[in-house]
């Protein structure tokens, strides 16, 4: 029997490290890695990794998933799907299991003294010394766009020592290799003048016991540490920062990820099913009295009910009005709206034919037993933005690129933002079509706020993204179920590392590992 290489994850997320270490099979085609414990402070991602460590027990060990498990996905009211999985956690002792991998804990708080963490570790490790870390502290504070907002980083900012918790783990327990992932600003991240990463590469080498490599190409410069997602499958522009550390008992092979054809967006989410934006409020102008902080008036909403017949009336609208302008080309809208058969989606769509049968992550995405689509509703609109939504999509039809706001503005000052920054030139970009047939922009937890960054290039649907398409850009299963309100969905997919790329990158450590 062969026997499986534990992996400890740290600040989980919804487990996109993980589904990819736990997808690899070896070239008796076993599953080799297997998650003991995974680490999470988010309530809403803790949920997602104890049903999919539920869903995993099965697999790993080549037993069928319950039937249950599929009757808790299709369940679209929220509430009852809860009640569904946490009955199928108690009924099986699969549940209990993943219950004890997944656990709801704040790293370096006091709530959870490394002592405390330890047990844990140790107790879910048990004798084994090589095993597999992964993991990559909360990256907010080294963001590009998190210090634009605030200046730059604070010494004060507990998240740019949390990456010392990781440290503290490697040293306690010394796993063979480990895997540490951040957002591509921790190359550029500066705390008095010294750089971040220069920290975590000196400290992450454990005095002479670890050896900190690149998963690319040999080490160079710091941007060497860095991975495009676009060139290894990944439908997705998501660049990140990965470093890889060897244990001085084992040796690096000089493998590299290698790079393949890149996957464009359209081909991932273009045989989902087509849903329709929704209706929420309609900006009327502003209050007399009233003002916000910048001294700016409040703006004024009427609350709309969403409806099939409102949406097509407003469509329609915005419709006659691009035909006005008279620049941009209709084309399957010439006659006005068409109607959607599945309005705004569903927590479930039943659907088949959800991508073509040759396309090279087919067999990554689907599960033939799901038999339909979860996650896949969308958000609903300020009348305004539909209008914007609208225009953007058939521009980019009609260019191969989104517009600027100095495009908006040339056609009509009412598709410019109400916003103070729109002047300022630092939000150019402040709406954002996807290209069908280039890979995405990265997918953030922004996405969780509003989907102006994220709108779908068919102008028939005229929407951003749903979670579902979001997470065919991450390249998570089709079976993976982000829990939690819709919201917390788009956080923890916005958050994720692609699992198809943390395959690659397993297959890598197990070569490490095996030699």
């Amino acid at each position: 029997m062969t026997k499986k290489i534990p992996i400890i994850d740290l600040f989980a997320g919804p487990g996109g490290l993980g589904e990819g270490f736990m997808s690899f099979k070896n070239e008796e085609k076993k599953f080799i890695f297997d998650i003991k414990l995974s680490i999470e402070k988010d309530i809403n991602a803790h949920k997602t990794l104890t049903l999919r460590s539920f869903y995993r027990q099965f697999v790993k060990n080549n037993k069928r998933v319950p039937e249950d498990y599929y009757n808790a996905l299709r369940e679209s009211d929220l509430s009852k799907r809860e009640i569904l999985i946490e009955e199928m956690l108690d009924n099986h002792n699969e549940g209990t299991i993943a219950r004890k991998e997944a656990k709801l804990i704040e790293l370096g708080s006091k709530s959870w003294p490394a002592k405390t963490v330890d047990k844990i570790i140790k107790d879910q490790l048990g004798d084994k010394k090589n095993w597999v870390l992964i993991g990559g502290p909360p990256c907010q504070a080294y963001s590009n766009a998190g210090r634009s907002r605030v200046g730059g980083i604070s010494k004060e900012d507990h998240r740019v020592y949390l990456y010392e918790e990781y440290l503290r783990i490697i040293k306690k327990h010394k796993p063979a290799v480990f895997v540490m992932e951040n957002v591509k600003g921790l190359l550029s991240a500066k705390v008095d003048n010294e750089k971040v990463f220069d920290w975590m590469k000196r400290d992450l080498k454990v005095g002479k016991n670890y050896q900190i490599h690149s998963l690319v190409k040999p080490i160079e410069k710091d941007s060497d540490f860095l991975i495009k997602s676009e060139k290894y499958g990944v439908p997705q522009k998501r660049h990140r920062v990965i470093l890889l550390g060897i244990r001085k008992d084992f040796k690096h092979n000089d493998d590299y990820l290698e790079e393949k054809k890149e996957v464009a967006l359209k081909s991932v989410i273009n045989n989902l099913p087509n849903v329709r934006s929704g209706l929420n409020r309609r900006f009327t102008g502003y209050h007399k009295t009233e003002v916000y902080k910048n001294g700016k008036p409040k703006r004024l909403y009427t609350n709309l009910v969403d409806s099939k017949v409102d949406w097509l009336k407003e469509m329609s609208k915005n419709i006659s009005q691009i035909k006005e302008w008279g620049e941009l080309e209709l084309n399957g809208l010439s006659d006005g709206p068409k109607e959607i058969e599945l309005g705004t989606g569903s927590e479930y769509i039943k659907a088949s034919n959800l991508i073509s049968r040759s396309h090279i992550l087919k067999d990554w995405y689907i599960d033939k037993r799901l038999k339909g689509v979860i996650n896949h509703q969308s958000r609903t609109h300020l009348t305004q933005d539909l209008m914007r939504y609208l225009f953007a999509s058939l521009y980019v039809e009609k260019h191969n690129r989104f517009p600027r706001l100095i495009d908006y503005a040339e056609h009509s000052k009412d598709l410019l933002p109400d916003h103070a920054n729109v002047a300022s030139g630092k939000f150019a970009d402040r709406f954002r079509v996807q290209i069908p047939d280039k890979p995405a922009t990265t997918v953030t937890s922004h996405i969780s706020k509003d989907g102006h960054y994220f709108i779908h290039y068919d102008s028939l649907q005229c929407r951003s993204l749903t979670v579902r398409e979001a997470a065919r850009i991450q390249t998570f299963p089709d079976n993976y179920l982000f829990r939690g309100s819709r919201t917390a969905q788009y956080h923890q997919v916005g958050n994720a590392v692609p699992p198809y790329l943390a395959y690659q990158i397993s297959e890598i450590v197990y070569d490490i590992l095996k030699s």
